[in-house]
């Protein structure tokens, strides 16, 4: 088991340039971190080699792995050629992770931001197709490299246990897995214990977040709350922190056999460095103790 931070916790450092992403690498070794997952928010890589090599060379100068690659992507186009244009916009970034030395790759299959109509079942069966087809397409081809890709219980339409594994399924490939995100089931209402037990065995790559949780019919009032797609209210907090039942969740995993990447995402109000640090020691402590 290898605790480890997404770039994404930090994004706040990184937007506001008071970190850059080779910052990172060293903080997370200097935090106590062993990887690295790379989100490319407050920075680029896919259109700049020398900092995707800097990155390589920086990880491997401090003794950090560089453990997966997450980007957006979307294959639910309005036509045949845009379908293709985003097949290939998307090996671009699985070359760049391969120049990289990483071994995982998440992409999404829909747009992240979707219409109320859009994160319906219905909405799903009717581009079912077209996300299965354009997963095998990256699965493919980042299989030359073996590598392999992922889809995430994320994005507010593929993201109940079920549907991932129906995609999982459709793409058949031995190449194609899920990124386990354990608190994104909730974005949609399904219990964390019950997609994580589900979906552990079908994972590359473990996500840790936390949340906290109100229903729908009690509104928390000001910070940062979003909703569900049953309008309940969610928060980011630090891994250990909010209403998930982090430790039961680590006890199914751990359980599982799994021993590879997990994979701390901070999204709470706090200090993003102070949460990332505490969602990490958490992780390391609570693994330790289930």
């Amino acid at each position: 088991m290898k605790v480890g931070l997404s770039t994404y916790s930090l994004v706040r450092e990184l937007r506001a340039n008071t970190m850059t992403v080779l910052d990172v690498i060293q903080w997370i070794k200097d935090n106590g971190g062993e990887h690295m997952e790379i989100v490319p928010y407050g920075f680029t890589v896919v259109d700049n080699p020398e900092l995707a090599d800097e990155i390589k060379a920086k990880a491997e100068s401090v003794g950090i792995e560089l453990s997966a690659y997450s980007m957006p992507a979307n294959f639910i186009q309005e036509t045949e050629a845009a379908f293709y244009d985003e097949v290939e916009r998307i090996k671009t970034h699985v070359d760049v992770a391969n120049r990289m030395g990483i071994k995982i790759l998440r992409h999404d299959v829909t747009a992240f931001s979707l219409k109320p109509e859009e994160m319906t079942i219905h909405y799903f069966e009717e581009h079912y197709e077209k996300m299965v087809k354009g997963s095998q397409l990256i699965a493919d081809y980042a299989a030359q490299y073996g590598m392999t890709t992922t889809i995430e219980n994320h994005g507010f339409n593929v993201q109940t246990s079920d549907r991932v594994q129906r995609v999982i399924h459709g793409v058949n490939r031995e190449n194609f897995k899920t990124t386990l995100d354990v608190g994104n089931f909730l974005c949609i209402d399904e219990e964390p214990l019950v997609g994580v037990k589900k979906n552990i065995k079908y994972a590359a790559t473990v996500h840790l977040k936390d949340f906290y949780i109100r229903p729908y019919y009690e509104n928390p009032g000001g910070g940062e709350w979003f909703r569900t797609v049953n309008e309940n209210y969610l928060r980011g907090a630090i891994v250990g922190h909010g209403d998930i039942n982090i430790r039961e969740i680590l006890k199914i995993v751990k359980n599982s056999g799994y021993d590879s990447y997990l994979t701390i995402e901070f999204e709470g109000m706090e200090d993003c460095k102070v949460g990332s640090k505490i969602g990490m020691d958490n992780v390391r402590r609570l693994w330790d103790e289930v």
